[in-house]
């Protein structure tokens, strides 16, 4: 059976991006909105997502649900699904799309796949996919052929694998050199700012580094804004690493600057807030005067 009608859970900035391609491409998308914040239904109702209710309702209706959250709320996200399989009895195709170590997406397949559900590992690499070919959705388990019909609905899915962790897992080694690096820019940079050496500094990156410099101007200040939630990336990172027998301390400490970034100003606006239009120099100092 083709897929036509998809569960978000939930549509915040990614997910509601996700569920905007689906839907220009022919398919029904839902959520349980019933007890969500405004901004959550806000982001629904331009997405043209409908509303299924609870999640009970939600897993009655769909034929596949994506979960796009924090990293911290996958596990209970995955059990409260799990809740709703049972008392539907439908063996439901569930898809974890979040930032989490391997181990723990073995945790939340077991979850599913205990109450009866089909579990699809995938992860999102890229922005939110509004504009097209930026965004990939890697996937990997034993129902990817299924979880690869969305290619036929805007989406840019690829297959690695039969194994369950192999799409998280890429997603750990990517986030740890692109946020890690986000995060590396900006303590430096806070660092310049406070002794004063900020131009120097620009000026030699500007010779030496002209792809790096690049690189910090356009992360950034995107960051700010969704380092709530990269908190809880780096710590997943860390334990991937930890448990390969690697040092887990960089991301440790990444995530203690994203949770100190977390605390300003510009950590306490939504993407939607965001002014796109500030520079690198007055975010760096108001980081720093922040912090």
């Amino acid at each position: 059976m083709s897929i036509q009608t998809v569960g978000i859970y939930s549509p915040g900035d990614m997910g509601q991006a996700i569920a905007t391609v689906l839907s220009r491409h022919g398919v029904k998308t839902i959520a349980a909105l019933d007890d969500r914040t405004q901004r959550t239904r806000h982001l629904a109702n331009e997405a043209n997502i409908e509303n299924a209710g609870d999640l009970k309702q939600l897993v009655s209706k769909a034929d596949l649900v994506l979960s796009v959250l924090v990293p911290s709320a996958a596990v209970q996200a995955g059990a409260e699904i799990a809740i709703a399989i049972r008392a539907v009895g439908k063996p439901l195709l569930y898809a974890d799309c979040n930032a989490i170590a391997p181990q723990k997406v073995n945790e939340i397949a077991q979850i599913i796949e205990n109450a009866g559900g089909q579990f699809i590992d995938a992860s999102i690499i890229g922005p939110p996919p509004r504009v097209p070919n930026r965004t990939r959705i890697y996937a990997s388990g034993t129902q990817t052929n299924r979880f690869a019909e969305l290619q036929n609905y805007g989406l840019d899915v690829r297959v690695i694998g039969e194994q369950i962790g192999q799409a998280s897992g890429l997603k750990m080694c990517y986030a740890a050199l692109t946020k890690g690096l986000t995060e590396i820019g900006t303590e430096l940079l806070i660092a310049a700012h406070r002794l004063g050496l900020e131009q120097p500094l620009e000026d030699e990156l500007s010779n030496s580094q002209k792809g790096l410099l690049s690189l910090l101007t356009r992360s950034i200040p995107g960051m700010t804004p969704k380092a709530h939630r990269w908190i809880g990336e780096m710590e997943e990172i860390a334990d991937t690493f930890q448990a390969l027998g690697l040092t887990e301390l960089t991301f440790r400490g990444a995530a203690e600057v994203y949770r100190s970034v977390k605390e300003t100003p510009l950590g306490q606006e939504t993407p939607e807030e965001a002014d796109r239009t500030r520079s690198l120099a007055d975010i760096i100092s108001t980081l720093s005067n922040e912090g």
